[in-house]
């Protein structure tokens, strides 16, 4: 890094200031988007100019292999028309499948390119390592070498996003880019290159290219969010991380009302830091005149898992969804099976139909989260918490009707305020279950850990070693108050879905707004 500008950094905002004043003061409107895309590439060769050659090569591959795919597909609807009369419906449909098994294979070949190189330089050295333990253990001493690999800014978001991008050209939901300077544009936007959201073409290629005039109302707006995604990563997630990060570095020495204590904390502290992030992100992309999804709704708020998923990294979860999930779930091996099951003597049961129905679902869900753990980190323990997350969404599809079974017997009203509490109680305390493993240095003291949940608790012992883990009472005083600012400003956009809490303040009194802005500074 050539110097510090990172999202909480002076440097950062000049950036966006000077940024600003160039786009909306830059003459020729048709090419404005040029100043995002030097900004942008400004940004990225700041941030490790040796890190341009992956993202500029996954650009130039997606380009070209998008520009094939719109070619073949061109060219096989051109040759259709031509040949309406002289082929017959078997010729037309045969005809089809050729050129849907050619696009399929020119889409795999990139694919493979840009998820294989993103593989090799995220997960090289986990397989490594593994190999090597596991052919240690058999007493075999060869070993595949190891490798010091470097993992480029944002490998993981605009490979996501640029092959999202591939698909839906292969699906022809979109139209292939013509001017690669504006494709890169798209893959490396710098808002959003740290941290995300993972963006669908359609939704944000128009709003980079259009010629956004100056407005007042979306600068104030947009500065706001910078301001809250400020608050919650340098007042609370900074500040939370000094004690978890100590933590960390002795993680065994720690009992478990210590480590207890660190994962509720970790929970605040992940929050605040993923979702900062993102609004900074949402609020220099709204300056612009750019609108980019909410990546966290509430999550904790969630009263299953599965709902849980649905309100948390929503730009990776659809992304899955869209590209992962379906493609699976619609399968002709996962609709077979499920066939199959259902002509079995079980699957002509109740349960065993039911089990039937929601099979294809309940694995390509526990396929899906296994990526999801992946996606996290190259270590056992985040596939452990995506198999634990996996496991529960399955466990839960499968099990949907007893639980709406019991429910109904016991006669409790799923409007019940007592019930909703049990509910979003309990879905906590399964995520914060897959936390352990975000939090423990591996699977084995991950699962050490859930062990001293139960059988570890000593709290005199536990305040004496949290009281020398870097945070002093003013801190935890501090916490505590923005944990409890989180709270209320969460419970009001879970009341008023449709406002926007902005545009609430936008009709306060002018003095309480200077006096919220100014608090916030």
């Amino acid at each position: 890094m050539l110097f510090n500008i990172s999202y909480t950094t002076l440097n950062f905002i000049c950036f966006v200031f000077v940024t600003m004043l160039v786009y909306f003061l830059f003459p020729a409107k048709k090419y404005k988007w040029t100043v995002l895309l030097a900004a942008s590439m400004f940004f990225y060769a700041v941030a490790g100019y040796k890190y341009a050659f992956f993202i500029l090569f996954t650009t130039l591959s997606t380009y070209l292999i998008a520009l094939w795919i719109s070619h073949v597909s061109a060219h096989s609807k051109k040759l259709l028309k031509e040949k309406k009369k002289e082929w017959d419906k078997d010729q037309k449909k045969k005809y089809k499948n050729k050129v849907k098994i050619q696009k399929r294979l020119i889409m795999t070949l990139a694919l493979v390119i840009n998820f294989g190189i993103l593989a090799f330089l995220k997960y090289y050295g986990f397989f490594a390592g593994s190999l090597n333990d596991m052919l240690g253990s058999f007493g075999v001493s060869f070993s595949i070498p190891t490798l010091k690999l470097f993992l480029p800014l944002g490998i993981s978001f605009y490979t996501f996003q640029s092959m999202g991008y591939i698909v839906d050209v292969y699906r022809e939901k979109t139209d292939a880019q013509r001017n690669p300077f504006k494709l890169l544009l798209f893959v490396s936007f710098f808002p959003q290159i740290i941290q995300g959201p993972i963006s669908i073409y359609d939704q944000l290629a128009a709003q980079l290219f259009e010629p956004h005039e100056f407005d007042f109302t979306r600068m104030k707006h947009g500065m706001e969010l910078i301001l809250w995604g400020f608050f919650k990563k340098l007042v609370i997630a900074d500040r939370a991380y000094i004690l978890i990060g100590a933590v960390e570095k002795d993680y065994t020495k720690f009992g478990g009302t210590t480590l207890t204590f660190t994962i509720l904390l970790y929970a605040l502290q992940l929050y605040a830091d993923f979702s900062g992030g993102i609004d900074i992100s949402r609020g220099v992309a709204q300056i612009f005149g750019v609108d980019m999804i909410d990546n966290f709704k509430r999550p904790y708020f969630s009263r299953s898992i599965n709902e849980y998923w649905r309100r948390w990294h929503i730009s990776l979860g659809a992304w899955l969804k869209n590209y992962l999930f379906y493609p699976i779930a619609m399968s002709n091996v996962f609709i077979n099976a499920g066939k199959k099951m259902k002509g079995t003597r079980f699957g002509k049961t109740a349960a065993g139909s039911h089990i039937a129905k929601v099979l294809p679902t309940s694995v390509a869900s526990l396929i899906v989260f296994l990526v999801v753990g992946v996606w996290h980190g190259a270590d056992w323990k985040y596939v452990a918490f995506g198999v634990w997350n996996g496991v529960i969404i399955m466990v839960s599809i499968i099990m949907q009707p007893l639980f709406d079974g019991a429910v109904d017997k016991l006669r409790i009203s799923r409007k019940n305020p007592f019930f909703i509490g049990f509910q979003v109680v309990r879905t906590l305390l399964v995520v914060l279950v897959g936390y352990v493993f975000d939090v423990a240095p591996s699977f084995g003291e991950g699962m050490r850990t859930l062990q001293l949940f139960f059988t570890g608790q000593n709290f005199s012992a536990g305040i004496e070693e949290i009281s020398k883990l870097g945070l002093v009472a003013s801190d935890y005083i501090i916490l505590l108050i923005g944990a409890i600012i989180i709270l209320i400003a969460s419970i009001i956009q879970e009341r008023h879905l449709d406002t926007d809490i902005r545009t609430m303040l936008d009709r306060k009194p002018v003095a309480l707004r200077f006096l919220l802005l100014y608090l916030g500074i």
